[in-house]
């Protein structure tokens, strides 16, 4: 049985235990034996499905059910008047947290079975309220709130960027302490950005630019895991292996627990005698995930080879040619988030420098067919960018225009002379080329020099 038809299976199963779940607690009282053991069941699917990713969402789209992104075509059939009562409701996605516990189910599916079915001629408005759980949010797919929208939204995805951020902390920490990695930490971690860069890409890989080098060594980890996830799923990558490829990005430098922190953290330029003594975490990092129980076999791979090259330079020196894909994205994403960091021994490079060299290096370190993606992904000037245009107009880049990077789609926020716009305007800069009005992109700013928050405006879309 394939990865795609074992999950399929998993996910309708998921599907016929929540409906005999409400079905039972709309015919009998909570206490009932069969209910308790309708609940039970729906707590055991959950409970499998939760060892591996951080939460489970189920989504309403046009009368069709999704699970963790993938669409069943007959789970609806399933469900039955449920549907309707939740379209009714307004609710088009549930999402349960692993943390659910066995009372929260029972009092969630208590709710919905008692949810009118809405018709024409019953246009009943005051349904039971869905209670507030803990670990089970309802809503609709695309919710914004008036007067929040992108804030709002941003909030949360700052909010997931630092957890991610503190947990790769605890990741380090584990490994500096116990000589193994926290692979439940770490798996927590990578399902959450993946989840998160299914809707909200642009955002989070604008945040992995909004950083400074006091936490260097975590914000790092985090960074090259979203890169490398942002350039799997361009490639068609999805699922396990999606979250297999960020797991091993995060976990790639772990082997820097065992370098001295004297050189480590020094500012100046390393000695070659230091410099070799900080090559060995690439072996260090492969034999600290290799002795990590069920790590992915991709991970301690990817650890040892980061810093190889198609042409045979980098370390460690192998006696095989060629690089597997999973090493080939991580080096191009470390490599670019090392080379834009602002740190106390190194000035941050712009992206049009960095892919510069990258440019100067295609086909001989990297491989230029996936130098080309990573280009179209994040772009010449990646979004949250606050750039100057050519008719001194400064705005900030809202999404890469895949076709052309250093044309991207932006949203003006100074005029000519510097002045805030009463009203915000978007402007398509591939759209303006050989027209009179063709406007290009001069220079990157810092933000923090116009007192400007980019990533309150960043399309999120």
């Amino acid at each position: 049985m394939s990865d795609h038809t074992e999950r399929i299976a998993i996910f309708d199963d998921l599907i016929r235990r929540l409906a005999a779940a409400v079905r039972g607690m709309h015919l009998y009282a909570p206490e009932h034996p069969l209910v308790i053991k309708n609940v039970t069941a729906l707590h055991e699917s959950y409970t499998a499905l939760l060892a591996s990713v951080p939460s489970i969402a189920l989504g309403l789209v046009a009368g069709q059910i999704v699970v963790a992104d993938m669409p069943l075509p007959k789970a609806a059939a399933a469900l039955g008047d449920l549907v309707k009562r939740l379209e009714g409701a307004g609710i088009e996605r549930i999402t349960v947290d692993r943390e659910v516990t066995i009372k929260e189910l029972s009092d969630f599916l208590g709710a919905l079975s008692s949810l009118p079915i809405r018709t024409t001629e019953n246009p009943d408005e005051t349904e039971p309220p869905i209670p507030a759980l803990p670990h089970i949010r309802v809503g609709r797919i695309t919710e914004k709130h008036e007067g929040e929208g992108i804030k709002a939204d941003m909030a949360a995805i700052r909010q997931l960027y630092t957890d991610a951020v503190t947990g790769a902390e605890g990741v380090w920490d584990a490994a500096t302490t116990g000589g193994t990695a926290d692979l439940t930490a770490a798996r927590t971690i990578v399902g959450d950005l993946a989840e998160s860069a299914t809707q909200n890409r642009s955002a989070l890989v604008a945040l992995t630019a909004m950083k400074s080098y006091d936490n260097y060594t975590f914000t790092h980890m985090v960074n090259v895991s979203i890169l490398m996830m942002g350039q799997a799923r361009a490639l068609g990558i999805e699922g396990r292996l999606l979250r297999e490829f960020g797991l091993a990005a995060l976990m790639h430098d772990i082997g820097k627990v065992r370098t001295p922190a004297e050189i480590l953290n020094k500012p100046e330029k390393l000695t070659d005698q230091e410099f070799g003594i900080m090559r060995r975490h690439v072996v260090d990092g492969a034999e600290i995930l290799r002795q990590t129980t069920e790590m992915p076999t991709i991970a301690p791979v990817v650890a040892l080879e980061h810093h190889r090259r198609l042409d045979g330079s980098g370390y460690p020196k192998v006696g095989h040619p060629g690089m597997n894909l999973a090493t080939q994205l991580c080096s191009i994403a470390d490599v670019y988030d090392a080379m834009r960091s602002q740190r106390a021994y190194q000035q941050a490079f712009p992206t049009d420098r960095i892919l510069a060299i990258y440019k100067k290096n295609d086909g001989v370190h990297f491989d230029e067919h996936l130098i080309r993606r990573f280009v179209q992904l994040i772009g010449i000037y990646p979004p949250g960018n606050l750039v100057k245009l050519s008719n001194d107009e400064i705005g900030v880049v809202l999404r890469v225009h895949a076709p052309d990077p250093h044309r991207p789609k932006v949203q003006i926020v100074l005029d000519a002379d510097g002045q805030e716009l009463p009203r915000k305007r978007e402007a398509n800069l591939w759209e303006t080329v050989g027209t009179e009005r063709d406007v290009s992109i001069l220079s990157p700013l810092d933000p923090a020099d116009y007192g400007i928050d980019p990533l309150e405006i960043v399309d999120l879309g």
